[in-house]
């Protein structure tokens, strides 16, 4: 029950309801161009779909600003085969939202959002019983914190309470300054990375090269990952699952990076042939 409490406390708020209707998937596109190429315009690099230039769901030109992000989105239109899956189109995805910014929000609000994630960091949380998990999170999790704290020179700590560590004013005004740095596109991976993993730490963790994509993940899911130890798993649920957050974690940290990528990149463009390749 305490459990159970803590997780909603740390979980994001849910969405204003909504007008009811009638549920019905996405139609999947068909895929309707036969080339992709990159171009660059007085935007940025932009993508080109055989004589069509991508736009964005607001009906922006879609134009990145490095050359190596164009090339990874570019990977992602040819990679489609007979029809266009966008949900799984995760850096296209990511640039439609730097690009429309549908929250309205500045580089302020963004930084805001990304630091408020301290007050309910998943790894900042610890349970009091039972002993093994206890002896779990303090070997998997403090070294993490550990290594924020000399990294970036704050104090974080971590609690059984529910209510969970008291962050210090000066630790959100350093990581404040910290994420000041990155640009508005950086700063949209980022709390993109951190909203997956519900861990401001793993992801500058992440960020800064200090761990991988996979153990930031099975950090972030240390309990989920001990209970089903114990008591097993569904199968396909648990591997869809993890599946699916490494995909969306390891691409929002390469969006990130692409986004701080100043030069250009060599490459050859990607060859005239449609799909089913």
């Amino acid at each position: 029950m305490w459990r159970g409490c803590r997780r909603l406390l740390r979980a994001p708020l849910p969405p204003p309801p909504r007008p009811a209707r009638g549920y019905a998937p996405p139609a999947e596109r068909k895929r309707f161009y036969k080339r992709v190429g990159i171009s660059r315009g007085e935007g940025g690099f932009e993508i080109n779909l055989d004589q069509r230039k991508l736009r964005t769901p607001q009906a922006k030109l879609f134009a990145v600003p490095s050359e190596a992000l164009a090339v990874a989105v570019a990977a992602e239109w040819d990679a489609q085969q007979d029809t266009i899956q966008l949900y799984a189109m995760h850096l296209t995805t990511l640039c439609n939202t730097a690009l429309d910014n549908p929250t309205q929000r500045d580089k302020t609000q963004l930084i805001q959002a990304a630091v408020k994630f301290l007050e309910t960091d998943t790894i900042c949380y610890r349970v009091e019983e039972p002993a093994t998990l206890v002896e779990l999170q303090r070997n998997q999790w403090d070294p993490m914190i550990e290594w924020a704290e000399k990294r970036y020179n704050v104090t974080i700590g971590s609690s059984t309470s529910i209510t969970g560590p008291t962050i210090p004013v000066s630790t959100r005004e350093t990581f404040s300054s910290h994420l000041a740095s990155y640009n508005m596109w950086a700063l949209q991976g980022i709390e993109y990375v951190i909203n997956q993993l519900k861990s401001f730490i793993l992801s500058m963790g992440l960020i800064d090269r200090h761990i991988t994509v996979e153990e930031a993940v099975l950090l972030s899911r240390l309990e989920e990952e001990y209970q089903i130890q114990r008591w097993g798993k569904v199968e396909w649920a648990h591997d869809f699952d993890l599946h699916e957050l490494r995909a969306r974690t390891a691409a929002g940290v390469l969006f990130t990076h692409l986004c701080l990528e100043s030069s250009t990149v060599k490459h050859k463009l990607l060859q005239d042939s449609g799909p089913g390749r």
